[in-house]
């Protein structure tokens, strides 16, 4: 279901920051781009806390990190969207994060491939380097203990192992530096979503966009951005 939340990198910080940083970074993708999280006890209102935010604490000011991530987004719509949203901004590097929601409208992971390949490749060929990442797992809880709530689980991560195996699978045969936030948020054991990663079940809490940021910047940019400087 498509929720009202939208995080933004707007033109005019990219303009007034671009004077000074000498890489930019996009983050670009669905909800989980957006940092959502849904209200809690602790937090009734919800909260948006996007992992550029954290990424750009660790790039520092040399490095603008901006984000466009729309809560309920399917990969096609993200596809529509990338000239505008990326090329026409001219990063040196776009983060792509989608699929999520298409799973959860059982759309098939060939398919959803072939829209983040559209994405990848549209990158690539603007001399943007994509960023892929997988999708990471979901938390059912209890469901876990009857037998119908553990065929369920099994399909849904079926699907998305599928999926993150076509991602890193394309990541490799391109020589892309990819994040495999999948297994950087699993449980061990059960491979849901760990407790601790889980606001609600599909989205990140803070610890988990601050961790998808932390493993970002030490697996894909922390090299890459010493050799610019």
């Amino acid at each position: 279901m498509r929720r009202h939340c939208a995080f933004h990198g707007l033109a005019g910080r990219i303009c007034r920051i671009m004077m000074t940083a000498s890489t930019h970074i996009l983050c670009f993708g669905d909800s989980l781009t957006a940092g959502f999280q849904s209200p809690t006890a602790e937090n009734p209102q919800g909260a948006e806390t996007p992992y550029g935010r954290f990424l750009q604490e660790l790039a520092g000011p040399s490095v603008l990190v901006s984000v466009s991530g729309i809560c309920g987004e399917l990969t096609g719509e993200m596809a529509m969207r990338f000239r505008s949203a990326v090329l026409a901004h001219q990063p040196a590097y776009v983060v792509i994060l989608g699929g999520t929601n298409d799973l959860g409208w059982n759309a098939a992971p060939p398919d959803i491939m072939r829209n983040l390949l559209k994405m990848y490749e549209l990158s690539a060929g603007a001399g943007i380097k994509p960023v892929p990442v997988t999708v990471p797992s979901i938390r059912v809880g209890d469901d876990l203990r009857s037998e119908e709530g553990r065929r369920w689980f099994t399909d849904h991560l079926d699907r998305r192992r599928r999926l993150n195996e076509l991602i890193l699978c394309y990541a490799e045969s391109k020589g892309l530096a990819a994040f495999d936030l999948f297994t950087a948020t699993a449980e061990p054991g059960t491979l849901q979503l760990a407790a601790p990663y889980s606001n609600d079940g599909l989205h990140l809490t803070t610890i988990g966009y601050r961790l998808l940021a932390e493993r970002l910047y030490q697996e894909v940019f922390s090299g890459a951005l010493a050799k610019k400087s």
